[in-house]
């Protein structure tokens, strides 16, 4: 009871008024007698504000409740609901403080909620957190202060003391592109219609005509007999996308990709693209899988649209964690021919700074994109970017700049150079990644390049 029991603010601003009130008696004695009443008064006051606030319920309520809300898994890089209900079961209006004890992973001291409840009535704090890195987070309890409208004495509820949460790759931005991808919204997010150049030849069915069809699918027949008077329909020929096509996502978990952005790290990025992209390819039923590498070959999933795999996927992914050390891109086109015997698309996210980074690891891309189709995905320096379009107004600030320009052509090189043996390649910023890999992966798709 004691180690529950907290003094209020406004307990301590009268207990000063009354050190100010018998000084001011000692000079003025006639006041003495007043002072002496009121603090009396005062200190009954604090009896009953600790009765109302400890007195007996009936049963086995409790005179105050509360529970957080939190999901199993939280979302790495998204905003996560979390709720925190509140009832009050005292037969009188409450304030209360609400201190949840959130994982020190989130280096937050002011998640403080300030409340009234009235008698029997139920309340919701809603708020978000945004976790930035995967694994095992640790909640705390949830600390609420009860104060009674005398307010002086407050009363500490502890509930849900001790909860470990999860934190895996992103599965709500994978939620969110496909609900958009079932509703035909996806270019709310970046990814765009892409007109098919070509078609396999398996009719799939007849449908009407939308801008942008190629107008050799046409069925004047099927057209003809859906003419009405004057209101004529153009129908054409529907074909079904290849289905079945292996896809692979290529994740380096090298020294490079430990480089934060936005709270980040790279790795994070191309995890959180990986797992929508997987996503994406068992919808157009695909087969999705995924490798990751470093100086060692990490997780492998082979490639599959069984039911579950998504869920595979998921679970290891997120157990991927930077090494710290250089890639082993021979490990990788070995790990490939052992693992990948059938021609695939083969997305590989990395990183590369300078040419000659690029040209010690060229003859094994070279070596991969001879047996598959490979989509090379690298990353754009932002903060570069935003020092190049910054106007220089001195000697120091033109140096900055130039040093800027020079590693941004390198990048530009790098494209060039992976083009010349005809790789595909993705340079990005790593906000855009996910929208821009479904955008080539569907172009390439559209293409019948897979």
């Amino acid at each position: 009871m004691i180690r529950s029991l907290f003094v209020a603010l406004r307990l301590w601003l009268l207990l000063i008024a009354f050190v100010m009130a018998f000084v001011a008696a000692w000079a003025l004695p006639v006041l003495l007698p007043l002072v002496q009443i009121a603090l009396g008064v005062f200190l009954v006051l604090i009896g009953i504000d600790g009765w109302l606030l400890f007195r007996p319920t009936l049963g086995n309520r409790t005179a105050f409740f509360a529970r957080r809300d939190v999901p199993d898994r939280l979302s790495n890089g998204d905003e996560n609901p979390l709720t925190i209900y509140l009832e009050n079961h005292y037969p009188f209006r409450t304030d209360v403080d609400v201190i949840d004890e959130i994982p020190f992973q989130f280096q937050r001291r002011d998640l403080l909620f300030r409340d009234r409840l009235n008698p029997n009535e139920t309340k919701t704090i809603r708020y978000e957190l945004r976790p930035t890195k995967r694994g095992e987070y640790s909640f705390g309890a949830v600390n609420v202060f009860v104060l009674t409208p005398l307010g002086l004495l407050k009363r500490r509820y502890q509930f849900e003391t001790g909860k470990q949460v999860a934190v895996y790759p992103s599965f709500l931005q994978m939620r969110q592109y496909e609900l958009l991808a079932a509703t035909n919204r996806l270019t709310q997010v970046g990814i765009k219609r892409i007109r098919r150049v070509g078609h396999s030849m398996e009719f799939e069915q007849l449908r009407p005509y939308a801008t942008g069809d190629d107008i050799r699918t046409i069925n004047w027949r099927a057209t003809a007999r859906r003419t009405d008077g004057q209101n004529a329909s153009l129908v054409v020929n529907a074909f079904q996308d290849e289905r079945s096509q292996p896809v692979y996502c290529l994740i380096d978990k090298g020294r490079p990709m430990q480089s934060p952005f936005d709270g980040l790290t790279l790795l994070d990025y191309a995890i959180n693209a990986s797992l929508v992209l997987c996503n994406v390819a068992l919808y157009k039923q695909d087969r999705a899988g995924i490798m990751t590498f470093s100086n060692q070959l990490g997780q492998v999933v082979p490639a599959d649209r069984r039911a579950g795999q998504i869920g595979r996927i998921l679970d290891a992914l997120y157990r991927q964690k930077t090494r710290f050390q250089e890639s082993d891109y021979e490990l990788l086109y070995t790990s490939v021919r052992t693992h990948i015997r059938q021609r695939s698309l083969l997305l590989l996210f990395t990183n590369f700074d300078t040419v000659n980074g690029l040209r010690r690891q060229l003859p094994y891309l070279r070596r991969l994109a001879k047996d598959h189709l490979l989509l090379v995905i690298f990353f754009d320096n932002t903060a570069l970017r935003a020092l190049i379009d910054q106007p220089a107004q001195d000697t120091e600030q033109v140096y900055q700049k130039t040093i800027a320009e020079k590693f941004a052509f390198e990048k530009k090189q790098i494209v060039r150079e992976l083009q010349q043996y005809g790789i595909q390649t993705i340079l990005t910023a790593p906000q855009n990644l996910t929208a821009n890999t479904i955008n080539r992966y569907l172009d390439l798709k559209a293409r019948g390049l897979i």
